[in-house]
Order: structure tokens, then sequence, then C-alpha cells
């Protein structure tokens, strides 16, 4: 018991700060360990990614991921997968979700991604978000065509707000997930982040990616309207508070310099407010 404790500590720490965090909050225990489990799994890779070590030390603790992974499917985890049994159990978790998750991180080490296609960067979403989104509606509870619907709609919403949000932060990092499409549709021919985020045509190459955002966000929205709300009370706070961070940055807009934007703790209770009675 007192191992469990710990681990639920762990999984609960790492969420905590997050965007995610409200959602989770109004979950029943059972699902809420479930979903701070997905979190604190999704957080772990994303840290080894976005590390200082050499790409092959990167590129074997991945590797390490997915054989940990398959070993919690064969019934016999590793020690820091030990209590995701049960989830992977009770709600239906599909292992092929777990490992996209990995192959998405992957995508970030074995090469700076840098403009890439309008269909890469698609790729990307589905597996470093939808797979993640395919995993917790499982867990909410909605219908299997709602679900993948859901994850693949919402999924994609927030993680175009992120790279809408992250662009200095990434360009930092030598990453620009801006498709070669918009670029062009803006007249920017060069890939270099540091370039791209410095040229005044930059504001017209996030537009579209800006657009295709609130497309899913307008199709996630659908598919829970058409869902009882106890069953999407969490992903709607997400979905909420994602959307406020997308306002923000529209509002003051992509243009250097770019001050950071920051959903204020107000509005998030009121989101919070809101959503988690209904």
């Amino acid at each position: 018991m007192r191992a469990e404790a710990a681990a639920h500590a762990n999984h609960r720490s790492t969420a905590l700060g997050s965007s995610f965090y409200l959602g989770m909050r109004t979950l029943p225990p059972v699902q809420r360990e479930a979903i701070f489990q997905i979190y604190s799994f999704c957080r772990q890779v994303d840290d080894i990614t976005d590390s200082d070590e050499p790409r092959e030390h990167r590129l074997a603790a991945l590797q390490q991921w997915r054989d940990h992974i398959d070993a919690l499917y064969q019934g016999v985890p590793p020690p820091r997968l030990k209590d995701y049994l049960a989830s992977v159990t009770t709600f239906g978790l599909k292992r092929e979700d777990f490992l996209a998750v990995v192959d998405g991180m992957e995508m970030d080490v074995l090469q700076d991604i840098r403009a890439p296609k309008m269909a890469t960067l698609d790729l990307y979403c589905d597996r470093v978000a939808s797979a993640v989104g395919r995993m917790s509606v499982r867990v909410f509870g909605l219908s299997e065509e709602d679900g993948i619907a859901l994850a693949h709609h919402l999924g994609r919403a927030l993680q175009l707000t992120n790279i809408l949000r992250d662009i200095d932060e990434d360009a930092g990092l030598g990453r620009l997930y801006i498709p070669r499409e918009s670029l062009d549709h803006a007249g920017i021919t060069s890939s270099d982040p540091h370039k791209v985020i410095a040229d005044k045509a930059l504001p017209k190459a996030c537009a579209p990616l800006a657009q295709r955002a609130m497309m899913h966000f307008a199709e996630s929205d659908e598919i829970m309207n058409c869902n009882p709300r106890r069953i999407v009370r969490a992903p709607t706070i997400m979905s909420k508070c994602y959307r406020a961070i997308l306002d923000l940055l529209l509002i003051r807009g992509f243009a250097a310099p770019r001050e950071p934007v920051r959903v204020t703790n107000l509005t998030k209770l009121a989101i919070l407010f809101r959503y988690a009675l209904m």
C-alpha cells in the first residue's frame, strides 16, 4: 500500500501545474489515477526527447520504454510500470497507443524537426497528442466511435496550440514545427528556426495553423456536446483551457517580439466552476 501511495503521489506531482490538471481533478479516483499515469508516462518520454543527452543515448532510452511497454502487456511490467497494470486492464488501454507516443517522441530525436510537410506534422500530432487522447477517452468512458473521433480532433487542437504557443522556445531547441506549406504561403523560404521566427511574414505563416486548430476545437466541441456531460467533463475543461490559450495568442499576434501568453488563475477557476458541475 505504501508503494502504491508513493506511485500515486509521483503521478500526481508530475501533472501539477499542467493545463490538464484541472480536468484530471474532476475525475473519480480510479479514472483520475489512470489519467495521472498516462500523463506521467508522456512527461517521462518527453523529458528524454528534450534532454541534453546525445541522440544515441536518447534513442536507447526510448527503446527501453518500448521494451518496458511490451513487458507490461506480457503481464510482467518493470517497477516503473507496475501500477499501470490495473489501469490497462480496467480501461482496455491499447499497447499501440503507448508505442505511438514513443514513436512520436522519437521523431524529435532522430533529427530536429524543421518545417515538416503538413502530412508529416499531422502524423507527429497523431502520435504525440491524439494517441494520448485515444488512451484518455477509454478512461473517460466514451464510446469507441466518438472516443476515437474526439481523440483525433482534440489531440490535434491541443498540439497545434502548443506549437503556436512555443514557437520561440522550440526555435531555441533547433526545432520548427510550422509546416513547409504554411511557410511557402507566407513567402518564407528558409527552414532555419531563428530566421523564420524573426521573419516579418511569420504571422501569415501561423494563420493557417491557427485556423486548423480552431476547426479541430469546433469538431471536438460537437462530439462532446453529443455525449453525457459527466463523461466529457474532463476533456471539456482541458479543451476550454487550451482554447483560452489560442485566443490569447490570436489577440497577441505572432509578430516579434512575442510576449509569452498565460491563462490567468482567475480564468482557470472560471472554467472549472462553469464546467466541473456540468
